[in-house]
């Protein structure tokens, strides 16, 4: 059996010895969370949905530079879904790392049509929240039972939810579902040990915007619209997650944790 600490790793990260699952890790986001874990010395499962291109690209980019990376497909829109994303996980884990144990949970997998309140259908409405809801929840579930003492769970939120944007309606109020998902699992896990916080992203430069971010106007409104005053990057949330994994925020939990650029802060 191949065990984990026999695999080349960087030496010396902050998360040497952690296996971490992110969800929706293949592009945006997500991937550059892998990234920068793979470079903290985590293993990392890539959870995609059909984009095995992309995620085969990430996951050849992370061996290649040292690193250990495993890939899990499955459509996070069913419960079904979820089950298969753990039939993969506790696979994948038990073949390469000998244990169906992780550390990190990263809960990014989301959709997010434009859709006002009077456009949004009931077929829309429920692919959001099952995608954006009722998936994090399950996995959750799921995840218990897996996830060490001292663990993490860090959940992508957005902005969105201090703020009022009507275009995107439904997608608002799933990210103001899971932020309440993490008080309460701050709670529920504290005793174990395990920190849940969320992260809070502003516009940032990923295929989800890149119809909106080809208008020239509404590239120049997005980085008026931040203190800082640009367009983030996925690299920025991944440094942010990257904290919330680490040691160093070990006593921060059931926090909400903004990363926008200072976006509508007055």
């Amino acid at each position: 059996m191949e065990m984990m600490q026999n695999v080349a790793a960087p030496a010396g990260g902050t998360l040497q010895g952690k296996i971490a699952l992110i969800t929706g890790g293949s592009r945006g986001i997500g991937r550059a969370i892998a990234l920068r874990y793979a470079r903290e010395g985590a293993a990392v499962v890539v959870h995609y949905n059909r984009n095995t291109e992309a995620a085969q690209s990430l996951e050849r980019e992370i061996t290649d530079n040292g690193g250990q990376a495993f890939l899990a497909s499955a459509d996070l829109a069913t419960l079904r879904g979820v089950e298969t994303l753990f039939e993969s996980l506790d696979a994948v884990l038990r073949k390469h790392c000998g244990t169906d144990q992780f550390d990190i949970l990263v809960n990014n997998a989301a959709i997010a049509p434009r859709t006002a309140l009077e456009d949004t259908t009931e077929a829309i409405f429920d692919e959001v929240f099952a995608v954006n809801v009722k998936a994090p929840f399950f996995i959750v579930q799921q995840a218990l039972p897996r996830l060490r003492e001292g663990g993490r769970i860090i959940n992508v939120s957005s902005v969105v939810t201090r703020i009022g944007y009507p275009a995107e309606a439904p997608y608002s109020m799933t990210k103001g579902a899971l932020n309440t998902l993490t008080l309460l699992l701050a709670k529920q896990l504290g005793p174990r040990g395990v920190t849940v916080n969320s992260l809070s992203p502003g516009v940032i430069d990923t295929d989800m915007n890149a119809q909106m971010l080809s208008a020239p106007a509404a590239r120049q409104y997005c980085e008026t619209i931040a203190a800082l005053g640009r367009i983030g990057t996925p690299e920025d949330v991944a440094d942010a997650a990257a904290f919330l994994a680490s040691p160093d925020s070990r006593w921060v939990t059931g926090q909400c944790l903004d990363v926008s650029g200072g976006s509508f802060i007055g």
